[in-house]
């Protein structure tokens, strides 16, 4: 990830232009009572339900679910998997990367308290989103970066979110990440849920995910749920 820095992106979404400032924490976009862009005007479309829920893969579910768990909004992250042509897998069929499943969380949450736009911020910065098919040292189609869209308006806000971070330079690469629609989602395994909580002395819950927890509550101290 390059050296963090500022810069201002334009584009456009259905004629009109949208401006953004690109920083550490990826392009974040205006959202002001007086200045609403196209994308803010989606953000605020009410929806029939209380709730929504996307369903992201940005390598192994633990960490990611570790991350969502504390944004204010969030209802829910529970792990799982998405994407494949297997019904009900096993994380023993998931592991060989022969199923076509990623690893993801599905996040319920509140879009009056967090918008789509700040859980895409937080997707887009606390993963690699530019090496397919692989986090780290965890390697296989299941830890590909994406994004499994619930409905046509956080298809385009993604989609947007995307281009903008291409067009600025984030990135030393091309960010990968599938921005595709969502079909079915099947619960990992009793033991894969709130595995950080659970097992915080765990070697890799030690080494990898706590690191990354205490650097993402750091950065994102404005969006996290004090209560929790």
């Amino acid at each position: 990830m390059k050296t963090p820095h500022l810069a201002i992106v334009a584009a456009t979404l259905g004629g009109t232009l949208l401006l953004a400032i690109v920083h550490a924490k990826g392009p974040k976009l205006p959202e002001s009572a007086n200045q609403k862009s196209a994308v803010a005007a989606m953000e605020s479309q009410p929806g029939d339900e209380k709730f929504e829920q996307v369903t992201l893969g940005s390598g192994c579910f633990w960490c990611t679910e570790a991350v969502f768990q504390q944004l204010q909004g969030v209802e829910s992250a529970v792990s799982g998997y998405t994407g494949g042509h297997l019904a009900n897998p096993t994380y023993e069929q998931i592991c060989t990367g022969n199923t076509g499943h990623a690893e993801v969380i599905q996040v319920t949450y509140d879009p009056a308290k967090i918008s789509f736009t700040d859980m895409l911020r937080v997707f887009w910065q606390t993963h690699d989103p530019t090496t397919p098919n692989r986090q780290g040292h965890d390697v296989g189609t299941q830890y590909r970066s994406a994004i499994f869209y619930h409905n046509d308006r956080q298809r385009k806000l993604a989609e947007e979110y995307k281009k903008q971070l291409d067009a600025s330079g984030s990135f030393n690469a091309p960010v990968v990440t599938e921005i595709v629609p969502f079909e079915r989602f099947y619960p990992a395994e009793k033991y894969h849920q709130e595995y950080y909580e659970q097992n915080p002395e765990q070697r890799y819950c030690e080494y990898v995910i706590r690191p990354k927890v205490e650097k993402f509550r750091q950065e994102f101290a404005d969006l996290l749920d004090d209560a929790k």
